[in-house]
């Protein structure tokens, strides 16, 4: 009778199990778990393997080959033979003695971890060993994938060109993933920054790839996959992804302004009144739906380092679409107007707005004023010249300069100054990234500017504006104000997507104090921030801060 009831219990217990799918994703966990492994064992072998770094084989293929035998394995002893085999037949890897002799360089190690290489529950001990001995005895010769520019940022390369690949068979979907997931782990400087474990991104990741339906599905997962690595260089542009959000755009932008939706700027001026859009306009709701709503929904498209990046680059995801216009709700000087906006081809938004291309002025305070975004190199001694015996400087980079302004720099500090620190990617140790030798400016001292500097920067302070801002930070008596920058320092590489490119922030960019800008940007000593208000007056609230102190601090 015991007998009976127990098996009667197992049954019922059975029957359950099945019907809550315990049984199917258990088996689901360990195919998934599996291919996560396959990811980064062949990624691993890519960039390690001596025979697989000459590109002696096609690796995209090898890993064809291997996911249904890697699908298959049951444990960890067949899933560990599977790869002991196929190292095998990769041929010998012979002792490096060289791989041993590392003391000569200083190592940022934040990003390297080959820990899941010692992982018993995944792989036998036998695999462990035989994946560190390749390690220990990795690739020196220049690898058939990747190199570095003049500037030591990683440049990918020979990777096999897929044509009609928008929507490829699930394995190719896979390799695609397999190829940026291991790129970004080995070569992306700023990896241990990420909002997400990047480890964790695999298992997540794969279900996803293999269940999309169809070709806008598969372009916008990969477009999560790049939005994942939290950076503002970082972004994927496919016809599908424009087709998905709309390749019409209304005459005007926004960026978030406290907490609201605000119209910040006009693309058309004549379009805009058409349209009666406004600057300082309060966008309540696009085509019914809150607006803020419809950015909580799209946040996993919108690239971005911070909140504060990722606030302008909203603009695209909310009032882009396909159709010829579209319905919005504004709130203007404290009414509600619902109006029907026309929507355009970025060829008809040609700006027709008479933007300035002042290079400097002087104003009445003896304060000087300089637009970086409009210089040229040989423009700097002349402006300097004439602004010399000024009382202060304020030095505008809300922008993209067109160069690196040494000449300018060097006559705001009175003795050498290290002004930056960078880490480029160790090709010889994939995974390393080692510290370069300090940038530093030398001073011009015979032409020092002995006035006040003021800085201005914001969201579209980037990249080389960054590094820029970090340049003239160096200075003697500099005071940056403005709000968080787009926190995207370092020379870009280009990275290949199995038919799609995209990029990333290839360098590492550190103060001297080992500060990272990074996520963070540069560092700000007064933050201003415009204010709807201030926005809807037609004010420049952080330039004229940046007055208000110069003056203040002068009396």
């Amino acid at each position: 009778m015991k007998r009976k009831v127990l098996v009667f219990v197992f049954l019922v217990f059975g029957v359950l199990s099945f019907g809550n799918g315990k049984g199917i994703s258990s088996n689901e966990n360990q195919r998934i778990e599996n291919l996560s492994s396959l990811a980064k064992i062949w990624g691993f072998l890519k960039y390690y393997h001596p025979n697989v770094a000459r590109g002696n084989f096609n690796w995209d293929e090898q890993l064809i080959m291997m996911i249904p035998k890697v699908e298959g394995a049951k444990n960890r002893e067949d899933l560990s033979k599977i790869y002991l085999d196929w190292i095998t037949s990769l041929g010998v890897v012979k002792e490096c003695r060289s791989c041993q002799n590392i003391s000569g360089k200083s190592y940022f190690d934040k990003n390297f971890d080959l820990s899941w290489m010692d992982n018993l529950a995944v792989f036998t001990p036998e695999l462990s060993r035989k994946l560190r001995y390749i390690e220990e005895n990795r690739a020196q010769s220049n690898s058939f994938y990747v190199t570095k520019s003049p500037r030591e940022n990683v440049e990918v390369r020979n990777e096999s060109k897929y044509k009609d690949f928008e929507y490829p068979e699930k394995n190719y979907r896979l390799l695609s993933l397999f190829k940026y997931w291991n790129t970004i782990e080995y070569f992306f400087p700023y990896k241990y920054l990420t909002d997400q474990k990047w480890s964790t991104v695999l298992e997540e990741m794969i279900p996803r790839f293999e269940k999309v339906n169809n070709a806008t599905e598969y372009q916008l997962v990969l477009l999560e996959t790049v939005i994942k690595i939290d950076d503002t260089h970082a972004s994927l542009y496919t016809n599908k992804n424009f087709e998905f959000f709309g390749k019409k755009y209304i005459p005007a932008f926004s960026n978030v302004i406290e907490n609201k939706v605000v119209i910040v700027g006009i693309y058309n001026d004549s379009l805009a009144r058409i349209n009666d859009i406004r600057k300082g306009d309060i966008i309540e709701e696009i085509d019914g739906k809150n607006a803020l709503e419809i950015m909580a929904d799209r946040k996993k498209y919108v690239n971005g380092s911070n909140s504060n990046t990722k606030a302008k680059n909203y603009n695209y995801q909310l009032f882009n679409g396909s159709t010829d216009s579209v319905k919005v709700k504004i709130r203007r000087d404290n009414d509600f107007v619902l109006k029907t906006v026309k929507r355009y081809k970025g060829s008809d938004l040609k700006s027709n707005l008479s933007r300035t291309k002042e290079k400097f002025n002087l104003d009445a305070n003896d304060i000087g004023y300089i637009n970086l975004a409009n210089i040229e190199v040989n423009d700097q001694e002349e402006i300097m010249d004439k602004l010399k015996s000024t009382k202060a400087l304020i030095i505008d980079l809300r922008n993209y300069p067109p160069l690196m302004p040494y000449r300018i720099a060097r006559r705001l500090s009175f003795e050498s100054k290290e002004y930056v620190k960078c880490i480029a990617p160790d090709l010889k140790y994939p995974g390393r990234f080692f510290w370069k030798k300090s940038l530093v400016i030398e001073p011009l001292k015979k032409s020092y500017y002995r006035g006040k500097v003021v800085l201005l920067v914001n969201e579209e302070t980037q990249s080389r504006a960054e590094f820029v801002t970090m340049l003239l930070q160096a200075g003697d008596n500099v005071t940056t104000i403005g709000s968080q920058t787009a926190a995207a320092d370092g020379d870009v590489s280009r990275l290949e997507f199995s038919g799609f490119v995209t990029a990333i922030s290839g360098l590492g960019v550190f103060y001297p104090d080992g500060t990272e800008t990074q996520r963070k940007g540069v560092k700000i000593d007064i933050e201003v921030r415009p204010t709807v208000k201030g926005i809807q007056e037609g004010k420049d609230e952080v330039l004229e801060k940046a007055k208000e102190y110069l003056v203040t601090e002068k009396s």
